[in-house]
């Protein structure tokens, strides 16, 4: 499988919202190459690494082929359409057609221009989504949705730039696609066989792993308000 890179983006800090929360969401096509290391892309920026960003959430992946799912669902934002117009509007770092959630599998290994990478884990959508899109449900629309998009960490840095060719190396995990994670995480949640399968699952992020250990010995679902919910302060 083989596929031609739509876009490569990349976006500084910049106030986010009326309050000026700051955020890094916006992002960039880049015209010319750029170097990928074990953090991301050279001159890309996260405000709170603590959720976003590091070496095993590197690089996000959003599908293209979802603007029009969102345009659809969405007449009545016809004032902001343009958003859907290029890639960039969900804050992805890699842009491509003809790949999805459902195409895409935990521990797969792609070549991406001359840097290899691994997928890691799903997005997990946050309430800055909210502000970005000035609707108060997006992050938890995306959430529902399951159109989240997906991380990689970098096994081999190099180079990349939109019109690269985007190569499968490696398939390790063919059953635990990313949309069946979201599934077992978002739909089906009382599943122990999936969850303590997922627990054990090394190429998934470790923070996944363990969310999946702990509902598995509590019995209960973590809340997800906090990270879906836009706080009052930032309206």
């Amino acid at each position: 499988m083989n596929l031609v890179i739509d876009a490569v983006l990349a976006g500084d800090i910049a106030p986010l919202g009326t309050r000026g929360k700051r955020s890094a969401i916006r992002k960039t096509a880049l015209a010319a190459r750029v170097h990928v290391g074990e953090t991301g892309l050279e001159g890309d920026r996260q405000y709170e690494r603590k959720h976003h960003g590091g070496p095993e959430k590197a690089l996000h992946h959003y599908s293209r082929d979802h603007y029009a799912a969102w345009r659809d669902e969405w007449p009545e934002l016809s004032a902001g359409l343009e958003r859907f117009d290029a890639p960039g509007a969900f804050g992805e770092n890699i842009s491509t057609k003809g790949l999805n959630e459902a195409d895409v599998c935990v521990g797969d290994v792609y070549r991406l221009g001359t840097v290899i990478v691994q997928v890691s884990q799903p997005r997990q959508p946050c309430w800055k989504l909210n502000l970005h899109f000035s609707r108060d449900d997006m992050s938890r629309r995306v959430q529902d949705t399951r159109r989240t998009g997906w991380y990689y960490r970098v096994l081999e840095p190099g180079e990349v730039a939109a019109g690269d060719v985007m190569e499968r190396l490696a398939r390790p995990h063919a059953e635990w696609s990313i949309e069946r994670l979201l599934r077992v995480f978002y739909v089906d949640r009382d599943d122990g066989v999936a969850l303590e399968e997922m627990a054990a699952l090394e190429a998934l992020t470790p923070s996944w792993r363990a969310t999946a250990a702990k509902r598995l010995e509590s019995g209960k679902t973590e809340s997800w308000a906090m990270r879906l919910n836009t706080p009052s302060g930032a309206i």
